[in-house]
């Protein structure tokens, strides 16, 4: 299906953040935008926003004045519902509650014409549960924008039960018209990123709440290793923890409470406490003029006269570890062996999901070390480490030396199934392998929505194959053994395409 023409009127109702930053998005893209709100002078408020906002990009010469008051010209606040009768599309961007947005389909249905396309913007609410008592549910989509939305490239194209391919494929053009990238998503629970999100906070406080170290150092870690542009702790403290909070509870209890998506406690503390984050001064981090934000734990330097490492066997993801190493000037003999770095008194190994006490104990290796996953080890500035209880101290400061030889900043953290990066990465590789398999959307539609909705550097499924066929769901089996809990059960998918030693993309 083509895209509107742009001769087609766009109203939005609504106009708080979300609300103008849609209306911006389509005025842009030249439509004609009609803005409402119910609160006096919201409107108004919403359009000057947005020019202030615009003329930012004027000052800094990335946008001519004509431009701002061409689009600024295109909105046009109207401060009754009736005034938007003749928009061709009109996407509600108000509070996220059930009966007040029926309500105002409701009215919309009445006043528009039967061929405009109804659309919200909600992030919670299933589409098919807003349109249950529309008279033409049919036309009714989800155009689920994030924040900031003229930032933002995602845009979640939601059908419901009834909504229409025709609508569906018109709004998914139309997003693309506007410069947006949009993917299909079914109408369930947190819809793609909502749902498929949930580990990445998940796992960083549970590591927390087990003490594997602090904030700071798991948002470190994050960073620096996994090269997501934000820790767990840094991102809710800047959405809010009432916000995100709420969110993880409201995907928790539509799925029936499934482990998967368990609430943290440490998170409901903050939000009894008023700590919602930046907005309240106070989050994981103090806010504020005279705030310090505290630094993550770096190992000091450690000290080795050695210079060759022994590589034994294949070490997979790792592999650009070695080239590193070797391009640091470090004499690496390659030989036979279970994947294994030999450096003076320790033996180094990518984590498996295994605690390294239990992999120490039950492999019989003198002196482990494990580290941890990264994206791209070559780029890489900081690694998790985590020794074995068995392993010596001048083991783990022969470890922590081979690593710094590389330019590579050290985190010792507790011993912990799956460390930080790996547990977290085959968290959510799983969420969106079981996604995949119930048809919320398609395995390229789920890795563009986490890419580009949230500035994943790669997308969970296309990350997990670049692991290797099977890893992630031999991670995951063993960090379900670890725990003993349903919460790390290996998705269906994940464990078909381990025994049939494929990828998502085979």
């Amino acid at each position: 299906m083509p895209a509107l023409d742009t001769q087609t009127k766009v109203a939005v109702v609504g106009a708080g953040a979300m609300g103008s930053g849609i209306a911006q998005v389509a005025a842009q893209a030249g439509h004609q935008v009609y803005l409402h709100d119910q609160r006096e002078g919201a409107a108004e408020a919403g359009r000057d926003g947005i020019a202030k906002q615009l003329q930012r990009r004027v000052d800094k010469g990335k946008m001519q004045q004509q431009e701002l008051d061409d689009v600024i010209g295109r909105i046009q606040p109207v401060a009754k519902l009736d005034q938007v009768a003749d928009a061709g599309l009109v996407i509600e961007a108000i509070i996220e509650d059930l009966q007040i947005k029926r309500q105002l389909l409701a009215n919309l249905e009445d006043l528009c014409a039967g061929d405009a396309i109804l659309a919200t913007n909600t992030s919670s609410i299933s589409v098919t549960a807003l349109g249950a008592e529309m008279n033409k549910p049919e036309r009714l989509v989800g155009m689920h924008f994030f924040n900031p939305a003229p930032l933002m490239a995602l845009v979640e194209v939601v059908m419901g039960l009834a909504t229409s391919k025709a609508v569906a494929d018109t709004i998914h053009a139309t997003a693309t018209a506007w410069g947006k990238k949009p993917v299909y998503a079914t109408s369930t629970p947190g819809f793609i990123v909502n749902r498929v999100a949930r580990p990445f906070y998940a796992e960083s406080l549970r590591l927390l709440q087990e003490q594997a170290t602090d904030a700071a150092t798991l948002d470190a870690i994050i960073r620096e290793a996994g090269q997501f542009r934000m820790g767990a702790f840094e991102l809710t403290d800047l959405i809010g923890h009432d916000v995100n909070y709420a969110v993880t509870n409201s995907v928790f209890n539509s799925y029936y409470q499934d482990p998967r998506f368990l609430p943290s406690l440490i998170q409901k503390e903050l939000v009894e406490a008023g700590r919602l984050g930046r907005k309240s001064g106070h989050g994981f981090y103090p806010y504020g003029e005279n705030a310090e934000k505290p630094q993550p734990k770096t190992e000091p330097a450690h000290q080795s006269d050695e210079s060759v490492v022994i590589a034994e066997g294949n070490p997979g993801a790792a592999a650009p570890l070695l080239e590193r190493l070797k391009a640091a000037g470090l004499t690496i003999i390659e030989r036979d062996g279970p994947g294994q770095i030999r450096f003076g008194d320790a033996v180094l190994a990518l984590t498996d999901g295994r605690m390294a006490t239990e992999r120490a104990a039950t492999d019989g290796i003198a002196n482990l070390v494990l580290f941890d996953l990264a994206f791209d080890y070559s780029k890489a500035t900081r690694l998790a480490l985590a020794p074995a209880d068995q392993t010596s101290e001048a083991a783990v400061s022969c470890a922590c030396a081979l690593l710094q030889k590389a330019g590579i900043d050290v985190s010792l953290i507790a011993d912990r199934p799956g460390l930080v990066i790996m547990r977290t990465v085959a968290m959510l590789a799983n969420e969106a392998a079981d996604a995949a398999l119930h048809g919320v959307a398609t395995v390229a539609d789920i890795d563009l929505a986490m890419k580009a909705g949230l500035n994943y550097p790669d997308g969970p499924l296309s990350w997990s194959d670049r692991l290797g066929a099977g890893h992630v769901f031999k991670v995951l089996n063993n960090i379900q053994n670890s725990y003993a809990e349903d919460r790390y059960r290996p998705a269906l998918l994940l464990r078909k395409n381990a025994f049939a030693q494929k990828g998502f993309y085979s």
